[in-house]
């Protein structure tokens, strides 16, 4: 072969290859070779590659080479809820920009200061991508500005504040930003009552996951599994300290009613109006270990003293109770 492809960064004026013959660019290469090239490539090369000119600009932020990437990453910890913050985002940066070029703006930053927590909203103004020509709404310039850290989105932690004894086997709901240089987050928890906003850092993914339910931590959660909880089945269920504070998801298991020993084959909790619920990382005889709820009845219970039990949701995922197993403490909790 006389001919060589050269991937210069001057796409336009290639250079004579020694040995004869002209130098061919990757461009050259069919539309179907280049674009199976590129959705190949690791987001480092794809951000290099459009850097090199404007045709493999256009070809290397397009959305669909960067779903792939936003899924195998982000898709596990990102849900409805960041992806409702990230349009905030790109709504406040496109408003911000008119107001850095003196034209004329929306009333979107009042409003956005109106509705939005003050604690949750921190605008970033600066394109984090560095790339002036990328669309603010694109798929790249989502999962650079996650990549960054400069987009703090919503998620939830399991075993909040580096696994205080109050928070084991919970997930609570926080906003997260990451830190590349040690692949871990920054969780900041919402200030509720007497509360300031609570930091935790290094965060690692493993405790990460994205909200299952699209409702907020201050909502109750109509349950909708009630009738077909029996012994053995994994639940979660929304608890907070007070009125005041946010629900956060608890672990636990459904188990027998007092009155039932236990045998499989004369078991009959499951017509049983009444569901007991069971929290086994407690010891025996602890206030938290044991709970009973009205199976037809069920809303919010409690008082200032034990706190508040909301709605109940039954795991069905495999994954989703190796998690909680996982996260299991070592010693059991009183």
């Amino acid at each position: 072969m006389s001919k060589k492809i050269n991937f210069g960064s001057k796409v336009d004026s290639f250079r004579e290859v020694e040995g004869g013959g002209g130098a061919i660019s990757v461009l050259d290469l069919p539309d179907l070779a280049l674009e199976c090239i590129i959705e190949r490539l690791p987001p480092a090369s794809l951000c290099s590659m459009a850097g090199v000119c404007s045709s493999l600009r256009s070809m290397c932020t397009a959305d669909h080479f960067w779903q792939k990437h936003m899924k195998n990453k982000w898709g596990r910890i990102i849900g409805p809820a960041a992806y409702r913050e990230w349009q905030w985002h790109v709504a406040l940066r496109k408003d911000s920009s008119l107001l850095k070029h003196g034209g004329p703006t929306t009333c979107l930053m009042r409003i956005l200061s109106i509705v939005r927590p003050s604690w949750w909203f921190r605008p970033k103004v600066d394109d984090c991508s560095k790339q002036g020509s990328l669309p603010d709404d694109s798929i790249m310039s989502w999962f650079l500005a996650l990549e960054s850290g400069e987009f703090w989105f919503p998620a939830q932690v399991y075993n909040r504040e580096n696994g205080h004894v109050g928070f084991m086997l919970s997930c609570y709901d926080a906003e997260l930003s990451y830190d590349q240089r040690t692949d871990t987050f920054q969780a900041r928890y919402p200030p509720h009552g007497r509360r300031a906003v609570a930091i935790e850092n290094n965060v690692p993914w493993e405790r990460l996951r994205a909200p299952p339910i699209d409702t907020s931590p201050h909502d109750l959660h109509l349950s909708d599994c009630l009738n077909e909880l029996r012994p053995g089945d994994h639940i979660e269920i929304q608890w907070r300290r007070n009125k005041e504070f946010p629900y956060g998801w608890w672990y636990g298991v459904v188990g027998h009613l007092e009155s039932c020993d236990g045998n499989e084959n004369f078991c009959r909790c499951h017509q049983s109006d009444t569901v007991a619920l069971e929290f086994n990382q407690y010891a025996p005889g602890s206030r938290w270990r044991n709970k009973t709820v009205n199976r037809k009845e069920h809303r919010e219970e409690g008082d200032e003293a034990g706190g508040f039990y909301g709605g109940i949701r039954k795991l069905s995922s495999v994954e989703e109770i190796s998690t909680w197993k996982r996260l299991w403490p070592s010693d059991i909790l009183e």
